[in-house]
């Protein structure tokens, strides 16, 4: 197969052909499958570094490849943002404390493609607080993909996301947004999570992108720490994030990083 036929847009987004769905699909499935697997490794007095290091072990016993070992000198094979961190925490010997909120994020390579996704895990107990802010977000991401039909456009992605969870009394991240995937970790197009309805290039069938809504119970403002990674909230605002890779069909999206054990939801036992 050829994988770079197909054509480009005039905004450099790349069309994809019907086989490539499957590469995508085989990819994002082991994704999904390694963060159902992590589940167990979530509990209180855990370390994130722990946690990385199982992810590590179970992408090598796969025969894959980590894409984010390496990435711009970044040495995990996830980002795992804990609380306040919004996105790119870097797993170390931070300890879990009970109800503590976790995004685990993980990329896999499996023959040349890329399968991006991420989702929230818990050690120990909920608060009715943190509950909604997940629920708010999981749910904000799918009202994105909802939107996602050819003829439609980036900004009603982002519009449904950013009207639903504004009407939740919660606040859209800014400074970070989906990207286009396939056979590269990211190109084109930049998915925002927040916009105007019929802005932005029109979707066509066979774009690949992520869509991964962060969520912040304040404000929506971050900062990056001095390791030039970790962004956290301004406010110190608890922050969420769900992410899947989706594929554009002739009439919605295929989402290629489903959770084979329906475990996308940190909830789903309760």
């Amino acid at each position: 197969m050829n994988r770079h036929k197909g054509r480009m847009t005039r905004d450099g987004i790349r069309i994809h052909e019907a086989a490539d769905f499957a590469g995508m699909h085989a990819a994002g499935r082991l994704a999904a499958q390694i963060l159902d697997e992590v589940a167990t490794q979530v509990f209180v007095g855990q370390t994130t570094g722990a946690i990385d290091a199982f992810i590590e072990a179970r992408v090598e016993e796969e025969g894959a490849k980590s894409a984010t070992i390496g990435y711009k000198g970044y040495q995990h094979a996830s980002c795992i943002s804990v609380n306040h961190v919004v996105c790119h925490g870097i797993p170390g010997d931070k300890k879990l404390k009970d109800g503590d909120i976790l995004n685990i994020d993980v990329t896999v390579i499996v023959d040349g493609w890329f399968g991006d996704t991420s989702r929230m895990y818990v050690a120990g107990k909920l608060s009715r607080k943190t509950e909604r802010l997940i629920q708010v977000t999981h749910d904000a991401l799918f009202k994105g993909i909802e939107a996602v039909k050819p003829g439609n456009t980036f900004g009603d992605i982002g519009h449904a996301i950013q009207n639903y969870v504004e009407a939740q009394r919660m606040s859209v991240v800014r400074d970070f947004c989906g990207h286009g995937l396939g056979t590269v970790f990211h190109a084109p197009p930049n998915v925002l999570h927040y916009g105007r309805a019929g802005t932005g290039p029109v979707l066509e069938e066979g774009m690949f992108f992520t869509i991964e809504p962060m969520v912040n119970l304040g404000r929506p403002e971050t900062k990056v720490l001095a390791d030039d990674w970790t962004a956290v909230t301004r406010d110190k605002s608890l922050s969420a994030q769900f992410e899947h890779s989706i594929g554009v069909t002739s009439d919605g999206a295929e989402i290629f990083t489903l959770s084979p054990a329906g475990r996308f939801h940190p909830t789903y036992d309760a």
